[in-house]
């Protein structure tokens, strides 16, 4: 009998998300068995992934079945458990469904806040819904989020959905107004000085890819905003960009770079896009991955070791307007940012002012050189 193929699935935290990755040594007919099944290709860790979640895991034992020894001795040992819905409890989640959809939430936020209210109600399966309270939910979290490694991000999902479905539905004792979200953990975004941006658009030698990087850079863009560009949201003559339905629904104006367009003008009449601002060889939106793929091998050619992503290059944006005394109001606007919160954590990135900050180090040798005559050079290499 001819020996299977191993494939190996694990979790990891990849693009701020957990992913399930599905490793295994290259093999054509494995590939061509997940190709329908839309898996993303990481450069970094190497693996084919996609979202972490009990239906994914599902799918990918189904589609193997027969074809691959799937290895699961890598996945939480808490896997998740399988979900065990009455037919009443499934009608509820359709309905819930259907309320976030007429509440006009997006697609991602309906499929994670549905899919992590039916976990929490089929966790809680012996007891029913109108006696569920608060306690309930410290179990579920201390038994699922905790004991899986949930990131703090899903657990605050979570919270949210749930402060939702107990306006959806009101018979539980689960008292929304103590339902409290985990802080988030206030990481500084990463940010480039001008010159490395410079010198990666530089590096960047296919024409397409350059026009790419130098509108997310020039216009603070996040990559979901730069692949819904179309063309006719460039106003040429106003210098203006409109940016629609941007993160929240919002629309927003920012200003193009006198330097791009040329750069611009060059891309569009040696590619011709139709519709988009940039596209797929086949028409239609240009892939996301696509660009955080060029944008590695860009950095690499500038000798630039940092993890740099689309999003860094806005971070960049952000942290250059600062420093070059835009207030922080207009960069609020600019970014599209709902509360000033968000844009203040760039006030703790700027370099110039922070340069300008003497070292206490340093004022203690000067004091030593003041006092001390003989000594002219007072280094911390030497005796002082």
């Amino acid at each position: 009998m001819k020996k299977l193929p191993t494939v190996y699935l694990e979790v990891k935290m990849h693009r701020k998300n957990e992913q399930l990755l599905v490793r295994f040594t290259y093999n054509e007919t494995l590939i061509n068995l997940i190709n329908p099944l839309k898996l993303k290709w990481s450069a970094t860790l190497k693996t084919w992934y996609l979202p972490y979640h009990k239906e994914n895991v599902v799918l990918i034992l189904k589609t193997l079945k027969g074809s691959a020894y799937v290895n699961k001795s890598r996945l939480p040992k808490k896997e998740l458990f399988k979900r065990n819905l009455t037919d009443a409890e499934k009608k509820l989640m359709n309905n819930f469904f259907l309320y976030l959809k007429g509440k006009r939430y997006s697609k991602s936020t309906i499929q994670t806040y549905t899919f992590f209210v039916a976990d929490f109600i089929s966790f809680n399966t012996k007891t029913p819904l109108k006696e569920l309270n608060n306690r309930n939910v410290e179990l579920f979290i201390e038994k699922v989020f905790i004991e899986r490694n949930y990131s703090i991000s899903s657990q605050r999902q979570f919270i949210s959905a749930l402060k939702i479905f107990v306006v959806f539905y009101k018979h539980t004792q689960i008292n929304d107004l103590e339902l409290e979200r985990p802080k988030k953990s206030r990481k500084l975004p990463s940010v480039l000085s001008q010159e490395e941006v410079l010198r990666i658009i530089q590096c960047t030698l296919n024409l397409k890819h350059r026009a790419i990087l130098a509108l997310i850079y020039s216009c603070g863009l996040r990559i979901s905003e730069l692949i819904n560009l179309k063309l006719v949201d460039f106003h040429i003559d106003r210098k203006q960009l409109i940016v629609k339905n941007g993160k929240g629904r919002k629309d927003r104006y920012v200003s193009l770079a006198d330097s791009f367009i040329p750069l611009l003008s060059n891309y569009y009449y040696s590619y011709k896009p139709k519709s988009f601002f940039v596209e797929g060889q086949k028409g239609g939106k240009y892939s996301a991955e696509s660009v955080r793929k060029f944008l590695k091998n860009s950095c690499r050619r500038a000798n630039i070791q940092k993890n740099v992503t689309p999003h860094t290059l806005r971070h960049s944006y952000a942290t250059h307007l600062l420093e070059n005394g835009v207030d922080i109001r207009y960069i609020q606007l600019l970014l599209g940012h709902s509360k000033p919160e968000t844009t203040m954590i760039y006030t703790h990135v700027k370099r110039k002012d922070l340069m300008k900050i003497q070292n206490p180090l340093d004022i203690a040798l000067q004091k030593i050189k003041k006092t001390d005559n003989h000594n002219e050079k007072v280094l911390l290499s030497g005796k002082l």
